[in-house]
């Protein structure tokens, strides 16, 4: 009777265990790990990775293990080790960036509005619904790079994702003498166009207790770092920064996380790339970091071409969210 009732309570113990193990591990339960987010510039399709296949790009992906992934200038330009064009029928990406994806373990990945070669992709553990494609509308709200507004249920709760990348350019786009555009700041004027087409026809109207999460390169300054850049006051590289923080909800969640401490996003001293986030979603929010380690902080091409780095001329925001938070 004994071993019997032993052998009863042994059952019960690993039955219960086994359905903890399974409960917690389901993706879409609410007892689920937190949600983890990476979002990079990978610089022209991860360029520096198509010689070895994407094999150390892919390793230190899954090294993270996100849930979700953003990467800006998602498209395959030149061939490797070169600036010479790639044939468009050799280009690996963004035709394939299902299989690319799938090997770190994202069954899902969606495209935003692809107007020339530096188009955002996001990928995913669980299904993503396109909302909107912004292209902008011509001729003078050309978003040039363009952006998307994407929607992933997590455990039943709608995250709202928002990918961009403004123009890169010191002139305005499509600027008939640049060296005029230059004199004005026409490219900071440009952007701040951008960023408030990008808003209008995303986060605007909605309400703030809602899960939003804006994204990319902003090729733009943000004027909460001038204790480091030391500009005057009406520095036009301030521009899209301060619509942002002037009419929207969103919070800069790096610097939120890190205050009074300057955190470049480059291979230089200039912090362009941004994670912001509705007050509902920030307060689900446990950590926000730009990644500098032995493989993401940025080394110029030895061969010396112009503007190339090794693995990319920018470096990646890593974030995590606990969704159980209410």
């Amino acid at each position: 009777m004994i071993k019997k009732s032993l052998a009863a309570f042994a059952a019960l113990i690993l039955a219960g265990f086994i359905a903890v193990t399974c409960f917690a591990g389901t993706p879409g339960n609410k007892a689920r790990k937190n949600l983890k987010l990476v979002y990079w510039n990978i610089q022209n399709g991860m360029w520096s990775g198509q010689g070895e296949n994407y094999d150390s790009f892919v390793k230190w992906v899954r090294k993270q293990k996100p849930d979700i992934c953003v990467w800006c200038e998602a498209q395959s330009i030149w061939e490797t080790g070169t600036a010479k064009k790639m044939p468009e029928k050799d280009r690996y990406l963004t035709d394939n960036w299902g299989e690319l994806a799938a090997r770190y373990g994202h069954k899902y990945w969606a495209i935003g509005a692809h107007r020339d070669n530096y188009p955002q992709v996001v990928t995913s553990k669980y299904p993503i619904e396109t909302v909107k494609k912004i292209a902008g509308e011509a001729p003078d709200s050309i978003v040039t790079h363009g952006a998307g507004w994407f929607r992933i249920n997590v455990d039943g709760q709608e995250l709202n994702i928002v990918t961009l990348h403004t123009w890169p350019q010191a002139y305005a786009y499509q600027a008939t003498n640049r060296d005029s555009s230059k004199a004005v700041n026409g490219g900071d004027h440009y952007r701040r166009m951008e960023i408030e087409y990008i808003c209008r026809h995303t986060v605007a109207g909605a309400e703030d207790d809602g899960l939003w999460m804006m994204m990319g390169d902003f090729n733009s300054r943000s004027r909460v770092d001038d204790y480091k850049y030391k500009k005057p006051e009406n520095y036009t590289g301030y521009l899209v920064h301060d619509y942002i923080a002037g009419n929207t909800f969103y919070i800069d969640a790096v610097e939120r996380k890190h205050p009074g401490t300057f955190i470049t996003s480059t291979g230089g001293e200039s912090r362009i790339d941004y994670l912001y986030c509705s007050p509902k979603l920030y307060e689900k929010m446990k950590s926000a970091d730009i990644i500098s380690d032995s493989y993401t902080t940025p080394v110029r091409d030895p061969e010396g071409l112009s503007n190339f780095w090794h693995p990319s001329d920018h470096r990646p925001i890593v974030a995590e969210f606990d969704l159980r938070i209410r």
